[in-house]
């Protein structure tokens, strides 16, 4: 019988980088899986392709279940919630990371669940292991025999081997052969586990909820299950939760932090919080730090929705120039909508935004938008934006030019498919035909999420390897298949 496939995923949706995961673990509830799908569901915007849950319970054991879609469509029903039965469970909301993208076998859908001989243990991975192709080649030559596409799988598989003796320890022991970026929920049978990789660029949290705790990518899945936020896991941490408490302490080498900023401009949800900020401001702060270095004069300012919105608001704030919502966003827009035939194809991005052409008729239009990947939807909107009457179009992007490929758990093309690798940013003005076209420095951004002095460039504070080329961990599996990296000259 074959495996179910995920069906294509929208085509208006792919001119956008994609955060592909976001993990959720609870212990110390009653009905725990009822936790983690309200976890994983304020995680949705990390990841709408797939997800799942794994749960233990002293009578039942380990139990699990994995579907393609939306939380809310799965997870919601008491025909799956009362499988997963227990006071300890994780969860794991996707999109296609290293694997098959758009191919997704729900093999590939984590937690993934191994048993080991102290037990058993499941474990949601959100990142990219850059040196995975090397390690599957290794553990398969060793026996070991793989399930799925995915890079996360290695890390049970190390586990296995490894001689610790028991969970925690072997799978700090596994984690010290893996590359790249890691935050990692997982669980036992009475423990619920939470790392960080040595670099930090994906982000974990802690939470309390009663006598028990949480882990989540986000600070706003904490909210949504009424947990109190306690800290963020440092760089580098695990910790290992019982019902004794919380069990701290740093098993890698120290490394300076490399968090991602992409979070800061996109990923995360503006209701969050990230390194003590709320994302929501920090945007704004972005948009009035576009506004200082690239002014313009112009009638309104407006948001491409919905992530383009705080930084609009900021940018209007310090030029004083109005905000309005220009363009609506049909909220219904599912990511599977119809079958997209040629026709309704043609229709592009008009499904899923339509111009409130009353304000915008007549008016000098800056369009503020997180940022500029393709520039496919961006020369679609202009275009809306010029049949509603406009008589000027100028694009403020809240992020510098996308001219690098993440290889730490974001989903990019190829660095020919990204418009600022071939293009200057001139070059692109001209491309998507409108009257000019700034983006936000990177001296600028770092400002905005809050070091005053800008960025250092001989030890950035943040991985920016996206803008800057700058790779913090050397993408060893993508040099093998060709992949240049930047020139120190360059």
């Amino acid at each position: 019988m074959p495996m179910p496939q995920m069906p294509p995923a929208h085509p208006f949706d792919d001119d956008k980088l994609r955060e592909e995961c976001g993990v959720f673990g609870v212990v110390g509830v009653q009905d725990a899986a009822n936790f983690v799908a309200l976890g994983l569901h304020a995680l949705q915007h990390r990841g709408q392709e797939a997800g799942g849950i794994v749960t233990h319970d002293p009578v039942e054991g380990f139990q699990s279940a994995r579907r393609f879609g939306y939380v809310r469509d799965n997870f919601t029903s008491q025909d799956v919630m009362s499988t997963l039965p227990g006071p300890i469970g994780i969860g794991h909301v996707r999109y296609s990371t290293a694997g098959s993208k758009g191919q997704t076998a729900i093999r590939d859908v984590q937690p993934f669940f191994g048993e080991f001989a102290m037990g058993g243990a499941a474990i949601a991975h959100n990142g990219n292991i850059t040196n995975a192709d090397a390690l599957r080649k290794e553990l398969i030559e060793r026996g070991s025999i793989f399930q799925s596409s995915s890079d996360s799988e290695c890390i049970i598989h190390l586990m296995a081997r490894s001689l610790q003796r028991n969970i925690p320890e072997r799978m700090e022991d596994a984690l010290r052969r893996v590359e790249g970026a890691f935050s990692v929920v997982a669980m036992t049978r009475t423990k619920l586990i939470g790392v960080r990789d040595p670099l930090g660029v994906r982000p974990l949290v802690l939470g309390k909820i009663g006598d028990g705790y949480a882990l989540s990518s986000e600070t706003c899945a904490l909210d949504i299950i009424g947990a109190e936020f306690i800290r963020e896991i440092e760089p580098g941490e695990m910790v290992v939760i019982t019902g004794e408490g919380v069990q701290s302490h740093f098993p890698f080498r120290p490394q300076p932090s490399k968090f991602c900023i992409f979070e800061h401009v996109y990923f995360s949800r503006p209701d969050s919080i990230l390194g003590g900020r709320s994302v929501y401001e920090t945007r704004e702060a972005i948009g009035r730090e576009l506004a200082k270095e690239n002014p313009i004069e112009a009638d309104l300012v407006c948001p491409v929705p919905d992530s383009g919105t705080p930084a609009a608001i900021g940018y209007s704030l310090e030029s004083g120039i109005p905000y309005a919502m220009g363009i609506i966003r049909n909220q219904y827009m599912g990511r599977t909508f119809i079958e997209p035939t040629e026709q309704i194809r043609n229709m592009g991005v008009r499904l899923k935004l339509n111009v409130n052409r009353a304000l915008i008729e007549g008016k000098r239009v800056i369009l503020v938008d997180d940022s500029v990947v393709r520039g496919t939807t961006s020369r679609k909107i202009k275009e809306m934006i010029l049949d509603a009457g406009a008589s000027e179009v100028h694009f403020r992007i809240a992020s510098p030019p996308t001219a690098w490929p993440c290889f730490y758990g974001v989903d990019t093309p190829d660095r020919d498919k990204l418009l600022a690798a071939t293009m200057t940013e001139d070059e692109m003005a001209k491309h998507l035909a409108v009257d000019s076209l700034k983006f936000i420095s990177l001296d600028g951004l770092y400002r905005a999420v809050g070091q005053d002095q800008g960025r250092n460039n001989s030890c950035p504070q943040y991985c920016d390897a996206c803008f800057s080329g700058e790779y913090p961990v050397v993408p060893s599996d993508m040099m093998e298949r060709g992949f240049e990296m930047k020139r120190p000259a360059e």
